[in-house]
C-alpha cells in the first residue's frame, strides 16, 4: 500500500508542472486585466467558474479512488488530474493569444 519511489517522483513532477502552468496562467490573466495580453472579455468569469468545476471533479475522482482502496499516491494523482488538465489547457490557450490588446 506504500507508494513506490517512482510513483512519488512522478507525482511530484506532475504537481510541479501544474504549479508552474498555474503561475503562467495567473501572469497572463493579470496582463490581460491590465490590457497587455490578448484575452477574451469572458476570461474573468471563466477563471472563477472553471475552478469550481475542477475542484468538484478532483474531489469526486479522489473519493472514488479512496473508496476503491487505492494507495495515497494514486489518490493524490486522481485528485491532481482534473486540475492539471485545466492549467495545461489554459496555459496553451492563453499563450497562443499573445501580448497586445484584444
Amino acid at each position: 500500500m506504500f507508494p513506490t519511489p517512482i510513483q512519488m517522483m512522478s507525482l511530484s513532477i506532475r504537481t510541479a508542472t501544474m504549479l508552474a502552468e498555474a503561475q503562467m496562467v495567473i501572469g497572463m490573466r493579470m496582463l490581460g486585466m491590465a490590457g497587455l495580453w490578448r484575452v477574451t472579455p469572458s476570461e474573468n468569469v471563466r477563471m472563477v467558474s472553471e475552478k469550481l468545476d475542477a475542484v468538484q471533479q478532483s474531489a469526486v475522482s479522489a473519493t472514488r479512488a479512496a473508496m476503491q482502496g487505492k494507495s495515497p499516491a494514486v489518490i493524490a494523482d486522481h485528485a491532481l488530474k482534473p486540475i492539471r488538465r485545466r492549467t495545461s489547457a489554459n496555459a496553451k490557450r492563453l499563450a497562443k493569444r499573445g501580448p497586445g490588446t484584444p
